[in-house]
């Protein structure tokens, strides 16, 4: 006798299962204001340089998976008001840090964070997707290699001990105890447990997988899901391709990978599928798959559920939920 076939739903962390608006997205704006510490008038800069709100919007205009991306966009957006000089042709990224800072001129900048509302949203219509040459040179390889704003953005969001853990690296801004520390849980334990009796349970995360294991283990949540892919799993398998094949290509979303990846292990005891996101690029990710994911969207830790509702209707969000308790309805449907 055949085994039933059970519904697969994969989840999105972040926003999701996590919430991150204290850790994640706290991060992205500590890490744009500690970026400018050293440039004359520093001090001037208002504390925070912009709402959760504002960053949300940016974050949901799409093609900013990882919020090491997304800090690069904002610090791409604020560095269009600000005089910078030539760069030198300083090679150690931190010293070259140093050294254009202290010829930045910053007081058209904090003008502009006085007099609007939404900094980075009126930034973002007025110049879309600007480039910086110092923000690239800034973010260019990886931390310890070069990468200064993913180095102090992993120091803000992991602290001082588990950056070194991390990393094997002495923290550079002397950060204290990590922003990781704030995050909550937004869907209980005991919601997998019942969703995990009639159905596989999976996970397809933009997270590294060590930043992913932390809040597993921490939340203990980890016995719940069947199958995990990160954003390891998509460097991974781009390595693979760019190697094997001399293809260079993006396997995070909205690329589908993650998705037909969990799909593929899991074909044999599947029948419908479903994707639980709560960003555009997770809707596209969904609609994107060879496997008839249906793309599901939650809005729980949305600063503003109205807007993200839009942003995900738009991208193809079949259902838009309020809570993980409204799935129930989908599945029963």
């Amino acid at each position: 006798m055949h085994n039933k076939k059970k519904n697969l739903i994969v989840f999105d962390m972040d926003g999701v299962i996590v919430d991150v608006s204290k850790s994640y997205r706290e991060a992205v704006r500590q890490t744009a204001r500690l970026f400018f510490r050293g440039a004359p008038g520093w001090n001037s800069l208002p504390e925070p340089l912009f709402s959760l709100s504002d960053l949300a919007g940016i974050k949901q205009s799409g093609g900013l998976n990882n919020d090491w991306a997304l800090t690069y966009h904002v610090l791409d957006l604020l560095m269009t008001q600000v005089g910078v000089p030539g760069l030198s042709d300083e090679t150690d990224s931190w010293l070259l840090h140093e050294k254009t800072l202290q010829a930045c001129d910053l007081e058209r900048l904090i003008d502009f964070l006085a007099s609007h509302a939404s900094p980075l949203e009126n930034l973002q219509k007025k110049s879309g997707q600007h480039h910086s040459q110092f923000i690239q040179k800034m973010s260019s390889n990886d931390v310890g290699n070069g990468n200064v704003i993913k180095q102090i953005f992993q120091e803000i969001y992991l602290g001082r001990n588990l950056f070194k853990t991390t990393y094997n690296l002495p923290a550079y801004t002397d950060p204290g105890e990590g922003l990781i520390t704030r995050e909550t849980l937004l869907i209980e334990p005991a919601v997998f447990q019942k969703l995990a009796r009639e159905n596989l349970l999976a996970l397809a995360t933009g997270r590294p997988q060590a930043e992913a294991d932390y809040a597993l283990d921490l939340f203990d949540i980890r016995p719940y899901f069947s199958s995990f892919f990160s954003l390891d799993d998509c460097t991974r398998e781009e390595k693979r391709l760019l190697k094997n094949e001399h293809k260079t290509v993006s396997l995070s979303k909205p690329h589908p990978f993650m998705l037909d990846a969990i799909a593929q292990i899991h074909a044999l005891e599947a029948s419908q599928r479903y994707y639980i996101g709560d960003m555009p690029d997770d809707m596209l990710a969904a609609n994107r798959s060879g496997y008839a994911y249906t793309a599901v969207g939650i809005v729980a830790s949305a600063p503003d559920k109205i807007k993200l509702k839009q942003a995900l209707q738009a991208s193809g969000a079949k259902y838009v939920i309020q809570d993980i308790i409204d799935l129930h309805a989908i599945l029963d449907a």
